[in-house]
């Protein structure tokens, strides 16, 4: 899986771009490419959001199918340019090994809403760092102490989209969390007493609508695993789910089930408890089982 060093949105939207100039001149792959002495692979990688789209190559193609001097071409050379910007997360390139996680955090940054469900541990934009780190403690000895600590900052780190972000509004969570996850002994008794105070306090920010699915709600169909639907604001940009397992991320793209996904997490919503009543739960679980 290629790595993602930037922004992908500006290159979401390149792609779709390009495959329908393509479209709309009637050409196949194979004839864009030879005409302009490329490769099929290449095009094809354009035409997919994959890699780094270089300022030549799409200068070439708005060439090819004569939109210089237009609107449209503008945009594309100014995506171009957004898509060669490095991502912060380049940053902690040893720490995101994990496969899709770079692309993961892509999205998180540039997204406009962040609709989340997790289920046993509690969400990662409002975990403490004490209980990020006593989670990652237990994969010793896949991870030593000094690495810990950097996958602890790395996710301080992607906490600043919900603060603010350059050109862009704060990142609005709407994080739906299993009971469980509540109950889920992780590091101690003080780690998970200050979790849950964090979990209250942080929940009442204006763009952070957090639900508890309590154990009293029958099951639903997407409850079993953890999983992100990142909503961008802007109509060129298409929506995308990631399912989150302990091997990494699958992305979710095809409109089809992306929409699906969509109303598994409203259901979700519906079904859980209301902020306040949540945040009771918390209060109430946090007296019974951590003092």
């Amino acid at each position: 899986m290629a790595t993602t060093q930037g922004p992908i949105v500006p290159r979401r939207r390149i792609a779709d771009t390009l495959k329908s100039l393509r479209d709309e001149s009637g050409r196949t792959l194979e004839e864009v490419a030879e005409a302009l002495l490329i490769s099929t692979s290449k095009l094809s990688r354009l035409e997919n959001a994959q890699g780094s789209p270089q300022a030549r190559d799409v200068r070439d193609l708005i060439r090819f199918y004569g939109i210089e001097n237009t609107q449209q071409a503008e945009r594309l050379m100014r995506w171009v340019r957004a898509s060669g910007r490095q991502g912060w997360w380049t940053d902690y390139s040893q720490t995101t090994a994990t496969p899709g996680l770079d692309a993961h955090l892509a999205y998180e940054s540039e997204a406009t809403v962040a609709r989340i469900y997790t289920i046993p541990l509690l969400p990662v934009l409002l975990q403490t760092p004490g209980y990020a780190r006593a989670q990652y403690s237990t994969h010793e000895p896949w991870w030593s102490a000094e690495e810990v600590e950097q996958l602890v900052d790395l996710r301080e780190r992607r906490k600043h989209a919900l603060a603010g972000r350059e050109d862009m509004d704060p990142l609005k969570l709407i994080a739906v969390t299993h009971e469980s996850a509540l109950r889920q002994f992780v590091g101690s008794r003080e780690i998970m007493h200050d979790q849950l105070d964090h979990l209250v306090e942080q929940s009442t920010a204006p763009n952070i609508e957090l639900r508890v699915f309590p154990f009293s709600q029958p099951p639903l169909f997407s409850m079993s695993c953890m999983y992100a639907y990142f909503e961008f604001e802007n109509d060129l940009d298409r929506d995308i789910v990631h399912i989150e397992t302990h091997a990494g991320f699958r992305h979710i793209e095809t409109a089809k089930t992306v929409e699906y996904y969509r109303g598994y997490h409203d259901a979700l919503v519906a079904a859980s408890l209301e902020p306040d009543e949540s945040r009771a739960l918390i209060r109430e679980i946090q007296a019974e089982q951590f003092g």
